[in-house]
């Protein structure tokens, strides 16, 4: 269940985008009686209240890289001739 707190704060850029395209989409489906309209700005309307993306909440995130510890690994080479 959502809490207040989700739904009202931390309003970007991006998040208020996908509010506005959800409203915009939601007056074209009445006007149009599309019920696929409907649906997609119910998609884009639920994405901003939720603060979600397609692939959830920093789905998008780049994974930060491990560290080896500072060991450093001895290369063995082999001559070939």
């Amino acid at each position: 269940m959502m809490d207040k707190e989700t739904i009202l704060q931390n309003w970007n850029f991006m998040r208020l985008l996908r509010l506005g395209l959800g409203i915009y989409i939601a007056i074209q489906a009445f006007e149009t009686m599309s019920i696929f309209s409907g649906v997609v700005a119910a998609f884009f309307i639920f994405q901003a209240v939720t603060n979600t993306a397609c692939c959830g909440s920093n789905g998008c995130a780049v994974p930060t890289k491990k560290s080896n510890s500072g060991k450093t690994e001895e290369i063995e080479f082999e001559e070939i001739k």
